[in-house]
């Protein structure tokens, strides 16, 4: 049970159950209790009884921690628990029963010992005994079936108080008076010593008490200290929190300025683009349709060449030019005049041709120009979110790490 429920039963025990008056006016009523044991075992076991008169043996010798520490002393706990139960329950008397139960069961050991010998078998061998919980089950069913009356302990009782009143008459009285006086006085140096020891530990205490006071006060100047520290450090982490907030959301603005600029930029791109796109598409039809034309007319001309008897003789099957000996026996002027014509036709439609193609490749360097122009956009724009989201992140670290070490 809890400190305080012990204590209240220890109290309930010593002035209730009358367990204090043992302890009072001289172990007066501690004498009475043995020698109500004794006229018990006069009673019940006479045998043993007698046999502790031949060896001189008293009840004061072997029961007095039956007594005062109610069986706590020598034996185990458990028949303890149960004694102290019939305690509470029945009475302070309950110690006789136990009593006589022990002498009962130990009697036949304890007739064969002297006073030496029984004194060392209540010291050693009878709690041994009990560390059986059968052997202090049987024991607590005997002392609970041996029936003590209350009237016959108060017999007792007044016979030793009569017995005590008669030794005091038959005593001497100026011995008495000393007895009492060197009583007294061992009492007043008992009482003075316990009063020499109060003092002590008084001012011991407040010594004790003056130096835990003093430390408790520097204890309170180094927290109070401490704790001005900690408000000032907290007004800076958050002044350093608000700021970083403020760079957050400037970057964030800053962030998102540049992103609708590079999102502009990419849509402006890609509509470049896409229109240069479509006029490559369109030159591409037209390169395709112009040779288409000139291939046709080539044909047209070669078929004409191929017709006249006369320009068969200066082409040859494949549209190229024969040598000078194959054009001696031509001195014809209009033969002439028709073949430079040819020949001014051929190279135009060479040329255009030339020029064609020249428009297609600046076209295709164009788009090409124009997506590389478009990767390093997208890459901008990437390396721009990395870099906000990567500023962002590390502000918001950084304030988090100031504020857990400035917590800590």
């Amino acid at each position: 049970m809890p400190e305080e429920q012990a204590f209240s039963v220890l109290v309930k025990i010593m002035f209730d159950y009358g367990l204090r008056e043992l302890f009072k006016q001289n172990f007066e009523d501690l004498h009475c209790k043995f020698y109500q044991l004794e006229r018990l075992m006069q009673e019940y076991i006479p045998d043993l009884y007698n046999h502790f008169l031949d060896i001189s043996l008293e009840a004061h010798m072997y029961a007095s921690q039956w007594f005062l520490t109610l069986f706590t002393a020598k034996f185990p706990l458990y028949m303890v628990f149960h004694i102290i139960d019939l305690l509470l329950c029945e009475g302070i008397s309950v110690i006789f029963n136990v009593a006589l139960g022990l002498l009962k069961t130990s009697k036949d050991d304890l007739l064969l010992t002297d006073f030496e010998g029984a004194l060392k078998f209540f010291r050693v061998q009878l709690p041994k005994r009990y560390r059986s919980e059968e052997n202090a089950k049987r024991l607590m069913e005997l002392a609970c079936n041996t029936k003590i009356s209350q009237k016959k302990l108060k017999k007792f009782e007044k016979e030793y108080h009569t017995m005590r009143e008669q030794q005091a008459q038959q005593e001497d009285p100026l011995e008495r008076f000393e007895r009492e006086n060197r009583r007294l006085q061992e009492a007043n140096m008992r009482l003075e010593q316990e009063n020499d020891d109060l003092a002590h530990e008084l001012v011991t205490s407040k010594i004790a008490l003056r130096k835990d006071l003093d430390n408790a006060e520097e204890k309170a100047d180094a927290l109070n200290k401490e704790l001005l520290m900690t408000k000032q450090k907290l007004i800076d982490a958050e002044d350093e929190k608000r700021r970083l907030e403020e760079e957050s959301a400037q970057l964030k603005e800053m962030c998102r300025r540049e992103l609708d600029k590079a999102e502009s930029e990419i849509k402006k791109n890609s509509s470049i683009i896409g229109d240069y796109k479509q006029i490559c598409s369109q030159l591409s039809e037209r390169l395709e349709k112009q040779q288409t034309a000139n291939k046709v007319e080539i044909e047209k001309i070669r078929q004409k060449v191929d017709d006249c008897d006369r320009c068969r003789d200066f082409f040859s099957k494949e549209g190229r030019v024969k040598g000078t000996s194959s054009a001696k026996g031509v001195s014809d002027e209009d033969t002439d005049e028709e073949k430079e014509t040819l020949k001014n036709q051929l190279r135009e439609m060479e040329l255009e041709l030339a020029q064609t193609k020249l428009q297609l490749v600046e076209a295709e360097c164009k788009i090409q120009d124009l997506e590389h122009h478009l990767g390093l956009a997208l890459s901008e724009v990437q390396a721009a979110k990395k870099t906000w989201f990567n500023r962002t992140l590390n502000s918001i670290k950084t304030a988090t790490g100031v504020q857990g070490k400035e917590t800590c």
